[in-house]
């Protein structure tokens, strides 16, 4: 799979010498050690690592969830990182779908009402976007938009969250393990999604173990002690 949009090939994802630590106590972890990179409009890339790693701060700090201590993030031209909060927010409503381990639904709303809420946040962009019954009918659960998250299995879940995820027609698709808990058949219905809107034109990063995944990326970055290796 390769960059096939119009305008597929410039950068829509750009990160420069990422550095992240934590302190506790006395003692200080370093997250990210200097993490250089780029996404491609068109492009899927997986991003693999044990675990510790840094994987999940890295998407963080790329999604403007979390603050690098050092580098920076852009998403074309417009940076995210040393940003306020608010302004990060603004910029992920309109400009990256960000799916993580941790969900990305709230809880007191249905699903049609969370993909509902995604396309209000983005603004303008949101009458670009498809519609919550189409992304529902994408991520294969076309019966479940009254279903509140509580009631969804761990792997409808990831389907629902992927959703949302793509509700704002995201320049930049960021995700923690996409297919992480969903069986064969599902997992390579997602990733015919995911190709096609890396084939409209989306950035896509996954974070993952995945081998299916990695197959289907068109490069594999490996992050170890917080260090991208060969």
């Amino acid at each position: 799979m390769g960059p096939a949009a119009t305008g597929a090939g410039s950068d829509a994802l750009t990160a420069r010498d990422l550095y992240r630590f934590y302190r506790s106590g006395e003692e200080e972890t370093l997250a990210l050690r200097g993490v250089s990179l780029r996404v491609r409009r068109g492009e899927t890339v997986a991003v693999t690592g044990p675990s510790g790693s840094g994987k999940s701060t890295l998407l963080a700090c790329l999604a403007g969830l979390d603050e690098p201590d050092g580098g920076v993030v852009h998403v074309g031209a417009e940076r995210v990182s040393h940003r306020s909060e608010a302004d990060r927010a603004r910029l992920r409503a309109r400009r990256i779908g960000v799916l993580l381990q941790s969900g990305n639904l709230l809880a007191h709303l249905d699903l049609r009402a969370n993909i509902r809420l995604a396309h209000s946040a983005a603004g303008g962009r949101a009458p670009r976007g498809p519609g919550a019954g189409e992304l529902l009918e994408q991520v294969g659960l076309p019966s479940r938009g009254a279903a509140l998250p509580r009631e969804l299995a761990g792997g409808e879940l990831a389907r629902a969250g992927l959703a949302v995820a793509l509700a704002n027609s995201p320049d930049v698709l960021l995700a923690d393990e996409p297919t992480g808990e969903l069986d064969g058949t599902t997992e390579l219905r997602i990733l015919e999604l995911l190709r096609e809107r890396a084939h409209a034109g989306t950035a896509v990063l996954l974070v993952t173990h995945s081998t299916e995944v990695v197959s289907v990326a068109d490069r594999v970055l490996t992050l170890r002690d917080g260090r991208i290796r060969p």
